[in-house]
């Protein structure tokens, strides 16, 4: 799909917002905040009034007026436009649509597991395993407590089953290393044990010199 004009999650937070009612910058933060949308996506809020000044530039929001209040710097009042009201449902419906495939920081730590040693990983999965399970109590306790429509908590249950997936991924895999059903963890400690890589590991990395060339 062609890249969008403006591509931060927070223009699209804005553009939800607005959709409201017109507000002015400091309104549109305090509202996202009290909502918790720092939890649903990454949000770098010293960056909100650039972000709407480059939705203004592409025509998605405008200024309507201008108010002061006390000895309080004027500020400027925004609403939706028509284009940013099809920009906010078309970028809704893609991102509910097609699946993010970037990899995250774990994917990252995974990829280069073997730097560290099978027992070693095994301790910090453990660790990882608590922490998530604790997180996942949290939610759960969260999701629970509230008196909403559930239209409006559904972002909360996909993160709450993501993080359940995971957790039983993280013991499943760690369940291997400790009971040594892992294919090829015995080589694998051996290196860390001698220094020496396994065979097919030191074939892998000939073959890959011998491409470079």
């Amino acid at each position: 799909m062609p890249p969008r004009k403006i591509s931060n999650l927070l223009a699209l937070a804005v553009l939800a917002t607005l959709i409201e009612r017109p507000m002015h910058p400091y309104e549109m933060a305090s509202l996202m905040k009290a909502r918790g949308k720092e939890q649903d996506m990454e949000i770098k809020w010293g960056s909100l009034y650039r972000v709407v000044e480059n939705l203004v530039k592409h025509g998605f929001v405008e200024p309507v007026q201008s108010e002061r209040q006390g000895g309080r710097p004027e500020r400027t009042v925004y609403r939706i436009t028509d284009a940013g009201r099809a920009e906010l449902v078309d970028w809704t419906r893609d991102l509910v649509a097609v699946p993010d495939r970037k990899p995250g920081p774990f994917t990252a730590g995974l990829s280069v597991l073997g730097v560290l040693a099978p027992d070693d990983v095994a301790v910090l999965l453990g660790r990882r395993a608590d922490l998530l399970a604790s997180e996942i109590s949290a939610a759960e306790r969260a999701l629970a407590g509230y008196e909403i429509p559930r239209l409006f908590l559904v972002e909360g249950e996909y993160e709450l089953a993501m993080r359940r997936a995971e957790l039983a991924w993280v013991r499943a895999f760690r369940a291997e290393l400790t009971d040594g059903t892992l294919p090829g963890v015995a080589d694998w400690r051996a290196y860390h044990e001698t220094g020496e890589p396994p065979p097919d590991i030191a074939e892998l990395a000939a073959r890959g010199k011998e491409e470079s060339r």
